[in-house]
């Protein structure tokens, strides 16, 4: 992410991560969308384009960049809230009466209407959506919620390694359109820019925000760290995980780039991979994740790698644990290694 926005980051083979975002807002009916975008959004632009692959037009009314300097009303990046101010334009627009935010580094395959009818009925200020199982103690956690018996929130903490009791936000939150406006007035009035803990902990502590909480039972994919997306990116090898990422409720949508297919030379051994088209392989891969135009030459061996668009691996290297970003070659005899819980990063367009 040194030179890409971790939305536009590449992941399973054909995609980015704001291809499973696009997706499920778009696909529970929502046509006015707003990316809020920090810094190195330029492939993120060009990705989205005018985002047709998902029913959506560049323009007003239907998806609109969001940057947070774009009404010169401050110079540094402080937080969703403070954006949603210098936007306020976009949110005025439309007669709709909801408003659902999403992040891009956690995916899955949600059907954002069961949550948006559970807001209504709710009644509550916020609905956060939550995941049970990923607090761990140890992980930092954007917003951690512990429920009480009834079901009701007990406590939350903000940037927090909360114990297995509580529920981790998936950032992913709906509200009523003219409540949130109202509250991002408010607190930018104060000096407060900070959806989570100024805005959702801050006003729940202070009693004047209704906290509603939606467990999601499917996969949730917390792309926070590199160790995480490398052993996620590898996840999608198992059936399981496919079937309920890319099946669960809708399809994955995403910039339509079709290759040619895939050509397997006749002395290669492909095991257990996931391999996008375009790729031209005579060596040896196993467990492995291989995106588009990936060339592996005759003798070369990899073993549990991600290997982004473009990369050229010559004959007789070996691979094992690496992540490669695009357009990376790999000389004839090269080898690295990382291990699994410290896999190699080769940075975009090196050479090894």
């Amino acid at each position: 992410t040194e030179k890409r926005t971790m939305a536009s980051l590449p992941f399973g083979g054909r995609y980015r991560q704001v291809d499973f975002a696009l997706s499920n807002l778009t696909c529970a009916g929502v046509r006015h969308v707003g990316i809020i975008t920090r810094h190195s959004y330029q492939s993120l632009m060009n990705h989205i384009g005018s985002g047709e692959e998902w029913g959506l037009e560049l323009g007003e009314g239907g998806l609109e960049f969001l940057t947070p300097y774009a009404q010169s009303k401050t110079d540094s990046y402080r937080g969703k809230l403070e954006t949603l101010n210098s936007a306020m334009d976009f949110l005025e627009y439309g007669g709709e009466e909801y408003v659902v935010m999403i992040d891009a580094a956690i995916l899955s395959n949600f059907d954002l209407g069961k949550v948006i009818a559970a807001h209504a009925a709710s009644g509550k200020d916020v609905t956060v959506v939550t995941k049970k199982g990923i607090c761990n103690g140890s992980k930092l956690i954007d917003l951690a919620v512990k429920l009480d018996d009834k079901g009701e929130v007990a406590d939350m903490a903000v940037d927090y390694a909360a114990n297995e009791e509580y529920l981790a936000s998936m950032d992913i939150f709906v509200l009523n359109k003219q409540w949130l406006m109202n509250q991002v007035k408010e607190c930018v009035a104060r000096n407060e820019y900070h959806m989570d803990r100024d805005l959702v902990l801050g006003g729940w502590r202070a009693g004047r925000v209704s906290v509603n909480v939606f467990e999601y039972e499917g996969i949730a994919l917390y792309n926070e760290s590199v160790q995480e997306y490398y052993n996620h990116t590898l996840a999608l090898l198992k059936k399981e995980v496919r079937a309920d990422l890319f099946g669960r409720s809708h399809p994955v949508y995403t910039k339509v780039r079709d290759r040619v297919p895939c050509y397997y030379g006749e002395d290669s051994e492909i095991e257990n991979c996931l391999i996008a088209d375009g790729c031209l392989l005579e060596g040896e891969v196993e467990d492995s994740v291989l995106f588009r135009q990936v060339t592996i030459a005759e003798g070369a061996e990899v073993e549990n790698c991600i290997v982004m668009n473009d990369c050229v691996i010559g004959e007789d290297a070996k691979l094992k644990y690496v992540i490669l970003d695009k357009d990376v070659t790999v000389t004839p005899g090269a080898l690295v290694c990382g291990t699994k819980d410290h896999p190699i990063v080769i940075k975009k367009g090196e050479t090894v």
